[in-house]
C-alpha cells in the first residue's frame, strides 16, 4: 500500500499552525513577565472556548454525543490544553522563550514512540529509534551541568526545563489521543476540549485572586500584555485547535507532529528579535541534535534490491535480457 500523499492544504495547515504555536512563546513571556501565570491560562483558554463555542453556536454544529466521546473530550482538555498550558507557562517564567521552544521540539520523536504502541500503521523503526536517541542526546546537551548545578535556587533552570519538556510529551500524548477518539468534526471537537478545559482552569485561577494581585495587575495591564493575552487566545488557542484537530483527522499524528521542526526556529528567531534573546552554544548544538533526531527517524529505509518492480517489469527485463 503506498504511503498518503500529503496536499498543498495539509502543509498550508501545518505551516499555520507553526506560525501560531511557534509565536506562543513570544506572548506567552510577555504576559508572565506581568500577570500570574494561573491568570494568563485561564484567561487564554476562557477567550478561546468563548470564541469556539460562540462560533460553533452561530454555525449551528451539533453537539457531540457519546459517553466515550466525551471522555475523550476530557482527557485532551487536562492533557492537550490545560496541562501543558500550564506547564509551559510556569517554565516560561524563567527561561527565554526561545529555549522554550527548542525543548518543544521533542513532542514528535514523543508522538512517533507512542503511536507505534497505540495508532495502527504508525510502527516504530530502527531509523525512528536512532532517532529518538538522537534527539534524547540533544535534550540531554540542553539541560547539561549547569542547569543541574544551579537547581539549589528556586528559579534554577532545572525545573522550568522539565516541565517545559513534560508539557511537549502531554502535547504528545494529546495527538495520539486525538488520532484514536470516535470521529467528530473540528470545530464541535475544539470547542469541547477547550470550554472543557476552561471550566477546570477556573479554581486555580480564582484561587489566586486576591486584592493586591489585582492592583498590580490592572497597573500591569499594558496594550502590549493585553495583546498578548489576546493573541494566546484568539489564534494560539482558538483557531489554532481548529486546525489542529482537522490536520490530526486527516493527515495523522505523526505528519502533524512535523511542525516541531519549524516551531523551534521560530520561536528562537523571534525571540532574539524581539526579546533580544542570546541562545548559547548549547542551545543551538541541543536544537541541531533534536531536529536531526526527527530528521533522521522520518527517513524511509532503502528498499531491498528488485523489490520495487512489478511483475510486468520483471518479464519485460527477462525478455530484454
Amino acid at each position: 500500500m503506498s504511503a498518503h500523499r500529503h496536499g498543498p492544504g495539509e502543509w498550508l495547515s501545518l505551516f499555520a499552525l507553526t506560525a501560531m504555536w511557534g509565536s506562543s512563546f513570544l506572548f506567552t513571556k510577555l504576559a508572565v513577565s506581568a500577570l500570574p501565570v494561573e491568570w494568563v491560562v485561564t484567561a487564554r483558554l476562557g477567550l478561546g472556548a468563548l470564541v469556539l463555542v460562540g462560533l460553533a453556536w452561530l454555525l449551528r454544529q451539533a453537539v457531540p454525543r457519546g459517553v466515550r466521546l466525551w471522555f475523550f473530550f476530557g482527557l485532551i482538555a487536562v492533557l492537550g490544553n490545560l496541562l501543558p498550558f500550564s506547564l509551559i507557562t510556569w517554565g516560561q517564567r524563567f527561561i527565554d522563550s526561545g529555549l522554550a521552544g527548542i525543548l518543544m521540539a521533542i513532542m514528535p520523536l514523543a508522538t512517533l514512540g507512542l503511536a507505534h504502541v497505540f495508532v495502527p500503521g504508525e510502527r516504530l523503526t530502527g531509523n525512528r529509534v536512532l532517532g529518538f536517541l538522537i534527539g534524547f542526546a540533544g535534550i540531554v546537551v540542553l539541560i547539561g551541568p549547569e542547569a543541574l548545578l544551579a537547581v539549589g535556587g528556586d528559579r534554577g533552570p532545572l525545573l522550568p526545563m522539565l516541565a517545559v519538556l513534560a508539557g511537549a510529551l502531554s502535547y504528545g500524548t494529546s495527538a495520539i489521543l486525538a488520532r484514536l477518539k470516535p470521529p467528530s468534526h473540528a470545530l464541535p471537537t475544539a470547542a469541547a476540549t477547550t470550554a472543557l478545559a476552561a471550566l477546570l482552569s477556573l479554581p486555580l485561577g480564582l484561587d489566586t485572586w486576591t486584592g493586591a494581585r489585582l492592583a498590580d495587575a490592572a497597573a500591569a495591564l499594558t496594550p502590549a500584555v493585553l495583546g498578548a493575552v489576546g493573541f494566546l487566545g484568539l489564534f494560539s488557542t482558538a483557531t489554532a485547535m481548529v486546525i489542529y484537530f482537522r490536520l490530526i483527522r486527516t493527515a495523522g499524528p505523526s505528519f502533524t507532529s512535523q511542525m516541531n521542526y519549524l516551531i523551534p526556529l521560530w520561536a528562537v528567531g523571534i525571540g532574539i528579535l524581539f526579546l533580544d534573546e542570546e541562545p548559547t552554544a548549547g542551545h543551538l548544538l541541543g536544537l541541531v541534535l533534536i531536529l536531526s533526531g526527527i530528521l533522521w527517524s522520518r527517513r524511509t529505509p532503502k528498499a531491498r534490491i528488485g523489490a520495487g518492480y512489478s511483475n510486468r517489469s520483471l518479464k519485460a527485463l527477462a525478455k530484454r535480457l
